[in-house]
C-alpha cells in the first residue's frame, strides 16, 4: 500500500455555489517549486478521432451507439495545439496536464505503434517544453481501444494488465526524456462506478436496479475492474521504477476522485461511519455513484481531503490534478473566480498545516467535451465557440484572474480586487 500511494493524485470538481474566501494571498505565499497549471484530456480536447491511424476507443462506441453528443471534433486540439500552447504561455502556466489516447498511439491496444500518433505527442510535448511548460501526462483517461473491449472484455479480464503495461512501456520509452510526471489511471474509483456499476459511461455495463444496461453485473464487476486497475497501476509503476526511473528521474502516481466528508453529529457511531466512508471511497478506490452527490461546496472539503491524506497515508506528495466549477457559457464567470480563490486559499492553508501538496491544476484550461454532460456546461478558463468552424478561443474573466495570480499581480486578489477585475473586463466590451 505504501508503495502504491507513494505518489497520489486527487480530483476535486466541486460544483455548487461558494462564497469567496476574503483572505488575500498571493502566489509568493506558496512554497518554492509549487506548480500551478491547468488540464485537459485526449478525448475531450483532441478531436480528429478518425485521422492519421487512430481507431475507436470505448468512448467513441458508447456515444455513437446512443446517438449522444461526442468528441469527434471537440476542441480540435490535434490541429490547434500550437495555438493552445501559446495561450498557456500567455496565461503563465507552469504546467499542462493532458492524457494520451491509447487508440491513437497503439490503435489495436497492442502491437504496432502508430507513427503519426507518436509524432503528434512528441510534437505536443516539444511545444510545451520549449515554451517552459512542464508536461504532466496521464496514460489512461477512461478511453481504452474498443478492440480490446471486443476481444476479451477490457478491464474485466486480467489480460488488460499486460496490455496496459506494454502501452505504458511505449510511453515511458518514447516520451520519458521530457516527461517527469506520470499518472497511470485517471480517477480509478470513478471509472469503475460509471462503467460497471451505473452504466452511464463506457463500456456501459450494469444490472438492475442500478441501471438499464444490456449486460453487466453491478454487484461484482466494479470490484473485479477496480482490482485489475490497481494491478495495472502497480505493474506499470514497478516497471518504470525498474527500467526508467534511474535514467529519466520521473515519478508515477495514481489519480483518485476525492470529496470531503463530515459527520452528521459528534456521536461515536457517526465517527465510525465517517471512517468507513473514507476507507470505502478512497482507501480501496470503489464507491457509490458520486456523479449525483448532493453536497455543499465549501473550502473545508479541500482541507479535509488533504488532511486525511496527511494523517492516514503518511503525508505522500499530492498533486491536485483537477479542480473546477461548471457553468453555462459566459465570459464573465465571476463565481468561478470566487470558487478558485477560495479553493486555492484552502490549499495554501493545508500546506501551512503540513500537507505535502505540490501542485494545483485548474480543470479545465478551455471548454471541452465534458464526458457526462457534453457541451451543456463548461469548466474552461477559455471559452470555445463550438458553433464557429474555427473553434475560436476567448479568455474568460477567470483566465485573466488566474493569469494575474500566476504572474504575481495582487491587484485582483480578494473580493475588492475581483470586483475591480470584473469592472475592467466589462468596460473593455463597450
Amino acid at each position: 500500500m505504501k508503495q502504491i500511494l507513494s505518489l497520489i493524485t486527487i480530483f476535486l470538481a466541486l460544483s455548487s455555489s461558494v462564497r469567496c474566501n476574503h483572505d488575500v494571498y498571493s502566489r509568493r505565499d506558496f512554497p518554492e517549486g509549487f506548480t500551478f497549471g491547468s488540464a485537459s484530456s485526449a478525448y475531450q480536447w483532441e478531436g480528429a478521432v478518425a485521422e492519421d491511424g487512430r481507431k475507436p476507443s470505448v468512448w467513441d462506441t458508447f456515444l455513437h451507439s446512443r446517438n449522444l453528443k461526442n468528441g469527434d471534433i471537440a476542441c480540435d486540439g490535434y490541429h490547434k495545439y500550437k495555438e493552445d500552447v501559446q495561450l498557456m504561455v500567455e496565461t503563465g502556466l507552469d504546467a499542462f496536464r493532458f492524457s494520451i489516447s491509447w487508440s491513437r498511439l497503439i490503435p489495436n491496444g497492442r502491437g504496432p505503434v502508430n507513427p503519426k500518433g507518436l509524432q503528434f505527442y512528441k510534437n505536443l510535448i516539444h511545444q510545451l517544453v520549449s515554451n517552459g511548460i512542464e508536461p504532466h501526462v496521464t496514460l489512461y483517461h477512461y478511453d481504452h481501444p474498443q478492440y480490446l473491449e471486443d476481444e476479451y472484455g477490457g478491464w474485466l479480464d486480467r489480460r488488460m494488465i499486460e496490455d496496459f503495461t506494454a502501452y505504458a512501456d511505449v510511453c515511458f520509452r518514447e516520451f520519458g526524456d521530457s516527461v517527469k510526471f506520470w499518472t497511470t489511471i485517471n480517477e480509478a474509483n470513478i471509472f469503475t462506478v460509471g462503467g460497471y456499476n451505473d452504466g452511464n459511461s463506457p463500456p456501459g455495463r450494469c444490472s438492475e436496479p442500478r441501471g438499464n444496461c444490456s449486460s453487466g453485473d453491478s454487484s461484482t464487476e466494479p470490484y473485479i475492474v477496480g482490482h485489475n486497475l490497481l494491478l495495472a497501476h502497480a505493474s506499470a509503476s514497478r516497471m518504470y521504477t525498474q527500467k526508467y526511473k534511474d535514467i529519466q528521474g520521473g515519478s508515477v502516481g495514481l489519480s483518485l476522485f476525492t470529496i470531503g466528508f463530515k459527520p452528521f453529529t459528534s456521536s461515536k457511531n457517526d465517527a465510525v461511519a465517517l471512517q468507513r466512508a473514507r476507507d470505502f471511497f478512497l482507501g480501496w478506490t470503489v464507491s457509490g455513484n458520486v456523479s449525483f452527490f448532493d453536497y455543499p461546496v465549501v473550502p473545508w472539503a479541500m482541507e479535509d481531503v488533504l488532511d486525511c491524506l496527511k494523517q492516514s497515508y503518511g503525508n505522500p506528495p499530492v498533486y491536485i490534478l483537477e479542480n473546477g466549477r461548471p457553468l453555462k457559457q459566459d465570459l464573465q464567470d465571476t463565481s468561478r473566480i470566487e470558487f478558485l480563490h477560495a479553493y486555492i486559499g484552502a490549499v495554501l492553508k493545508s500546506i501551512r498545516n503540513g500537507s505535502n501538496t505540490r501542485a494545483y491544476f485548474v480543470w479545465s484550461f478551455m471548454d471541452l467535451y465534458e464526458l457526462l454532460s457534453g457541451y451543456d456546461f463548461s469548466y474552461g478558463l477559455y471559452a470555445v465557440n463550438f458553433s464557429d468552424p474555427l473553434l475560436k478561443r476567448s479568455p474568460r474573466l477567470s483566465a485573466h484572474w488566474y493569469s494575474a495570480f500566476l504572474k504575481g499581480n495582487t491587484s485582483f486578489l480578494g473580493s475588492q480586487g475581483i470586483m475591480q477585475l470584473q469592472s475592467n473586463f466589462s468596460s473593455s466590451f463597450y
